[in-house]
């Protein structure tokens, strides 16, 4: 039994009023007590008084009638049923004592036999609106919602204020998918009572699937006016203010609903998913386990779980959480789509592609699934397959901003510069660009002779390194180059002549008349795989910062640099960076003498390099500055997929970088050069996860060339 309804209930006895009390005098005394009682809400002694009069006359009906009322406030709807029948044997023709069997019936969740009890009242009393109202929820309690909306209709047809019957619908019409007529309704109900906390929230939701937020928002306010600890329109609130990307005022209304109700699961799970949108996964992950404390069979909240244990590099985690939630749920296609990519790290790319396909079935049009299989099928080598997925799922979704920047990955990566250049547009698309606001028009490649130009970081380190050659030819087009770069590559830069300024990020900048991200220069400068600006060296270390290293340095074996992990934080960090432990294959070579050129060292690396003999220059780089001095003395960089496999490469120093089996898009595939670095060799893992193979290679390799490699 619903609120409307048990408010009903709590209001039958005042409809006994008029009716002519059957039996002996003494029973009609105790039954006249007894509603008395009953209408002032002193049930246990309406109760007892009902009773006496049964027990006086067996067969009074009223008092069978009420009692069975009690029972059905007390929420003991069967003993209801029983004594309200017992009534209705003695007088059926009441319509009030079917339309209160109707509501116990109701209260059993038996739907169809309320219908029926609810139809033999409005036989009896057609004008009924009461009944019409109920008959409206048991319909809709039944699915058949077109037939509860004609139900208030009648109702609301005979009093137009109904307020109950006007909220209920308005939410069947939100049922059909109808929220402008629903919004229609709920205004409706508001010029009935203005004040209706549950109507203003509701009206919310409508104007909410109108995808008109603002306004949403500023209805679940006044809800919140009236009613400052309602927590359903706090939890609401917080879904629009998550859809307006206000991720913080979204945690705050979350926390405020979770302070009204503690185990609001869909707060603590919506709560979750704006922390892990803020990066903070830990927290995350906590409020997800709240949700799932509330309620255990919550597989939106484990398949949410999965998802932030996989951003946490736990990806056994990840899929365990995902596995559970296709166990209460098998068809949940979401989950089945984000555990593909929670497959990768673990080298299970059949797998992987065939959770998207179980997706992808269950629905054909889910882009989300297209892109994770898109990405399954390219580490299966699949490439033109791949593509494809990418092709469809913008087909269905032309803003999906994954889509799009895989598939210019995948251009990029197979050599389709023309095609590929143009799509890495859509890196501005995904939720890590930072925007930024210039009063200078961004430059079109258009002549810049004379102006000044701002080419600005917007990536990586590694990023910047690689790009970077770009202003030069800005320059011999004319323009007057100024350079924005991360701080510790601004000393570097700043010395190898690259631009007339170079400011660090978060300097004041100088006047300039265009601007640039540095990774949209490629495309403005057309960039073919012949015409890739390849001059090396590029980069050159301040000559201030060499003697140092030089006396740093041994000099009497040949020196060779080492770099085996990269930033953390990055999507394939599990596939291209390689434990220090596995480097041991050539550590044991002798004659050479290892440099380490790693900033920082992991834990997980620590002990095995602790116990290395790899000189640890980690106290004394300072910036990119030192470490580009360290390699000009060095013979030879081995290095993973960082940025100082380009800082190398850039100098010009003879580099072999290890890669995975399907690379970042710069390192192209099947190739064992770089176009962008001709001093590079390429060493690519033959399957996912083995770096034994590649390191078994690279030792060889260095004990051929004795560690004095000639460039690639």
């Amino acid at each position: 039994m619903n609120r409307k309804e048990r408010r009903a209930a709590a209001k039958l006895a005042q409809t006994q009023r008029g009716y002519a009390p059957a039996g002996t005098r003494g029973g009609a005394d105790f039954f006249r007590t007894g509603l008395a009682h009953h209408q002032a809400g002193r049930l246990a002694e309406a109760e007892a008084l009902y009773r006496q009069a049964i027990a006086v006359e067996p067969s009074h009906a009223d008092a069978l009638h009420l009692l069975g009322v009690i029972a059905s406030q007390a929420g003991r709807h069967d003993v209801a049923v029983e004594l309200i029948d017992l009534a209705i044997r003695q007088d059926a023709s009441n319509s009030v004592y079917h339309s209160n069997r109707g509501l116990a019936l109701a209260g059993l969740r038996r739907f169809d036999a309320a219908l029926a009890s609810y139809d033999r009242a409005l036989a009896l009393r057609p004008d009924r609106v009461d009944v019409l109202y109920s008959r409206g929820n048991a319909l809709r309690d039944l699915g058949r919602l077109e037939e509860a909306l004609a139900s208030y209709d009648r109702a609301l047809a005979a009093r137009a204020d109904y307020l109950e019957a006007l909220f209920n619908r308005a939410v069947v019409l939100q049922e059909l998918g109808r929220p402008d007529a629903a919004l229609a309704t709920y205004d409706r109900a508001l010029s009935v009572r203005p004040d209706s906390a549950e109507a203003l929230s509701n009206r919310g939701g409508a104007l909410k699937a109108l995808g008109r937020l603002e306004e949403a928002l500023a209805s679940y306010d006044r809800a919140l006016v009236v009613r400052a600890d309602f927590a359903d329109a706090l939890f609401n609130r917080g879904v629009v203010l998550q859809e307006l990307g206000r991720l913080a005022e979204a945690l705050a209304s979350y926390d405020r609903a979770l302070a009204v109700r503690v185990d609001y699961a869909e707060a603590l799970c919506n709560r979750g998913v704006v922390l892990a949108e803020l990066g903070r996964l830990e927290e995350a992950l906590a409020s997800y386990d709240r949700a799932l404390a509330a309620r255990a069979d919550y597989a939106e909240a484990l398949s949410n779980r999965g998802s932030a244990l996989k951003a946490l590099r736990r990806f056994d985690d990840a899929l365990a959480s995902y596995d559970r939630a296709l166990a209460l749920r098998p068809d949940y296609p979401e989950a089945l789509s984000n555990r593909g990519p929670a497959l990768h790290p673990l080298g299970r790319f059949g797998e992987a592609l065939a959770s998207c396909d179980r997706a992808l079935a269950l629905r054909p049009h889910f882009p989300d699934a297209l892109t994770n299989r898109g990405g399954a099928l390219e580490e299966l080598g699949r490439f033109d397959d791949a593509r494809e997925c990418y092709e469809r799922a913008l087909a269905l979704t032309p803003d999906h901003a994954k889509a799009g920047l895989n598939r210019a990955f995948l251009l990029l990566l197979t050599g389709a510069f023309a095609e590929g250049w143009p799509a890495y547009e859509w890196r501005r698309k995904a939720p890590t660009w930072m925007a930024r606001s210039f009063a200078a028009p961004e430059w079109a490649g258009d002549d810049p002779s004379g102006k000044r130009l701002l080419l600005h970081a917007e990536q990586g380190f590694g990023d910047t390194i690689q790009f970077v050659r770009y202003a030069r030819l800005a320059a011999a087009r004319g323009a007057r180059v100024i350079l924005e770069v991360q701080p510790p590559l601004r000393d570097l830069l700043a010395e190898s002549g690259c631009a007339e300024e170079v400011v660090a990020a978060g300097e004041p900048l100088p006047a300039f008349d265009l601007h640039c991200p540095l990774l949209s220069l490629p495309r403005l400068f057309a960039t073919t795989a012949a015409t890739i600006p390849a001059e090396a060296p590029y980069i050159r270390p301040p000559r201030g910062r060499l003697g140092g290293w030089q006396r740093r340095l041994p000099r009497d074996v040949p020196c060779i640099g080492l770099a085996w992990s990269g930033h953390p934080a990055h999507a394939k960090d599990y596939d291209r960076s390689a434990p220090f432990a596995q480097w041991a294959p050539l550590l044991v070579l002798s004659g050479v003498r290892f440099v380490s050129l790693q900033k920082d060292v992991r834990d997980s690396d620590a002990a095995a390099f602790g116990n290395s003999a790899v000189i640890d220059l980690r106290g004394e780089l300072k910036d990119f500055a030192d470490t580009a001095a360290v390699i000009a003395q060095l013979d030879l960089v081995i290095t993973v997929d960082t940025a100082v496999a380009h800082l190398a490469g850039a100098m010009g120093k003879p580099v072999w970088v290890l890669l995975p089996r399907v690379p970042d898009f710069r390192w192209l595939l099947d190739r064992d050069t770089s176009p962008w670095y001709p001093s590079a060799r390429l060493f690519r893992k033959s399957c996912p996860r083995d770096w034994d193979e590649v390191m078994t290679r690279v030792a060889q390799e260095l004990a051929i060339c004795g560690g004095r490699p000639l460039a690639a």
